[in-house]
């Protein structure tokens, strides 16, 4: 049983005829960008099985993973209490708060995702991910019979600003435009959550609002924004205040990684991580390879000397080994001392990309993880670390893809059939074959067909009439003339309506990729979701709700 098939039936599938269709679905392997990975995962799972807790579109797995979540011991008092000291201080939706509370019963379970805190929201499929992960936790709580609940993990850790400071939109001509808060000092490694808000947040909600096509829309847009993002918030909070704003009445439970008021309850994790200092590395690095010899890619390329930790104290250094002590930036530590901080002071640690999902899982009563393609590859790679931690490994469930066209976009891809990805190039190959198909050959050779057959004609009876009377070759000449002046005439006619229709093509076509693959690349991945809530509107989370399926291997184009 695939759960998502029971949320939002297929209205369309590959190009109809008649009524134009609201969405079309895609499958994923056509798509080059897409690895071979998350290809096999939605389609051939088999060879994938021994690297995952199950195969998420068989109902045996969801149960399964539901009893070993339930079963496991955790602290949810104490979490819910800091996850509603999060919703206070940023005023959460009633739903958002009624959901959080349901995470106090013992059989209550939850469906994850997350991302770093970027810019306005980030991209698009930061969206789709919420989407979800809302969309699965109401599919599970109907069919298990159990409270489920969405929760949004903030990574705000990170220390990388470079990879959140901005926002691309597109414009009134559907120009890529991007805005931007200042760079950092470039030996600043402080967590961006550290990252207050100053008046230069303000001038980028300026610009944003100078880029953005003014729409019925854009003065609401603003005003919220500039009520979230503001100086003196931080970077971290406010995106999760903006992603509550957005999804919060769906009952989606939004969580700053950042909060020291948790680090307690995942100290232990860290001690454990630094008694067996490389055992994470190896045994990733030995599912990366067993991948390898699949014939899959290895997401995360690992180090024997480093520890999936980084320590955090003016600045986010990773920690590794070096003659028999630790080593984080310029400090050096006992073995000894080091341990005995993570459990004394754990919030001067911070996990790697593979240890998040660990300390994820030991907060959150988590059956599964929302994860993009690139996400899914090195989470293939942690069956064995989960293991080692003794803590319930997830189902990991590939988020939702799709593009988001318009009505007039939708008729040119239907009606031309033009495949999706041959919109990506950003040379006019596709184009140039879409034209060259537009001109059957048979045009012009019917053309010189009629002319030929038309002098044969003529010249026979040119040549017959002097036998009636020779003063009439003249005249069937001049007639001749005529006739191929009236035949060129309708094939310079064709021609022109041609060049008409090519240069409409040419419109229709550069329009449709400039909304598809901004600047070549998937629109998911580079427009900021808030362009869109600037073009359709609040409205927008609710067609989407409707009408984005969640559907393992199918890419949709949907049109708003």
């Amino acid at each position: 049983m695939r759960y998502s098939t029971r949320l939002v039936s297929s209205s369309a599938a590959g190009f109809p005829s008649g009524e134009l269709p609201v969405r079309i679905p895609v499958d994923v392997r056509r798509f080059p960008w897409i690895k071979r990975l998350a290809a096999d995962y939605a389609h051939h799972f088999e060879p994938l099985a021994p690297f995952y807790a199950g195969n998420p579109a068989t109902y045996d797995a969801w149960r399964e993973t539901v009893a070993r979540t339930q079963a496991f011991a955790r602290d949810r008092a104490r979490m819910v209490d800091v996850i509603a000291a999060q919703q206070q201080r940023r005023g959460a939706p009633p739903r958002a708060v009624e959901a959080r509370g349901r995470l106090a019963d013992s059989r209550a379970v939850a469906v994850v995702t997350g991302q770093q805190a970027g810019l306005f929201g980030g991209p698009l499929f930061v969206l789709f991910k919420a989407l979800t992960a809302v969309k699965l936790a109401d599919e599970v709580a109907r069919t298990q019979k159990i409270p489920v609940v969405p929760v949004f993990w903030v990574e705000g850790e990170d220390h990388d600003w470079d990879e959140v400071r901005s926002c691309t939109v597109f414009d009134a001509d559907l120009t890529v435009k991007s805005v931007s808060l200042p760079p950092r000092n470039a030996d600043d490694t402080s967590p961006v959550a550290a990252t207050r808000l100053d008046t230069s947040i303000t001038e980028a909600i300026d610009e944003l609002q100078q880029v953005l096509p003014a729409t019925e829309f854009t003065p609401a847009l603003v005003e919220g924004l500039r009520a979230v993002y503001a100086p003196g918030i931080g970077m971290a909070d406010a995106f999760a205040r903006w992603l509550e704003r957005t999804l919060g009445e769906r009952g989606l439970v939004v969580y700053d990684a950042s909060d020291h008021a948790a680090k307690p309850l995942v100290g232990q994790v860290f001690s454990r991580e630094l008694a067996a200092p490389g055992r994470t590395s190896k045994l990733a690095g030995a599912a990366g390879a067993s991948l390898s010899s699949l014939g899959y890619h290895t997401q995360v390329q690992t180090s024997d000397e480093g520890l999936a930790l980084f320590h955090v104290d003016q600045g986010r250094h990773p920690l590794r080994q070096q003659d028999g002590h630790f080593v984080a930036g310029d400090r050096q530590f006992a073995a000894a001392a080091i341990v005995a901080e993570a459990s004394t002071k754990p919030a001067a640690f911070s996990p790697n990309v593979l240890l998040r999902p660990i300390v994820q899982d030991t907060l959150f009563p988590t059956i599964c993880y929302v994860a993009g393609p690139s996400e899914l590859a090195y989470l293939g790679q942690l069956r064995e670390v989960y293991a080692q931690f003794g803590v319930p490994m997830p189902l990991m469930y590939p988020r939702a893809t799709a593009t988001l066209i318009d009505s007039a976009a939708l008729r040119f891809l239907t009606k031309y059939r033009v495949p999706l990805e041959a919109l990506q190039r950003q040379d006019d190959a596709s184009l140039n074959d879409l034209l060259k198909a537009q001109m059957p050959e048979e045009v012009d050779a019917s053309f010189d067909a009629a002319g030929g057959a038309l002098d044969a004609a003529m010249a026979r009876v040119t040549s017959a009439m002097p036998l009636v009377d020779p003063t009439l070759e003249g005249a069937a000449k001049s007639t001749l003339g005529r006739m191929q002046h009236d035949l060129q005439t309708l094939r310079n006619k064709t021609l022109q309506a041609a060049k008409r229709r090519d240069e409409t093509l040419r419109r229709q076509f550069g329009r449709a990729r400039s909304l598809a693959f901004p600047n070549g690349h998937p629109q998911e991945r580079e427009i900021g979701f808030v362009s869109f809530l600037n073009q359709y509107g609040p409205a927008l989370v609710d067609r989407l709700d409707d009408e984005l399926p969640v559907d393992m291997g199918q890419h949709w184009i949907i049109s708003i």
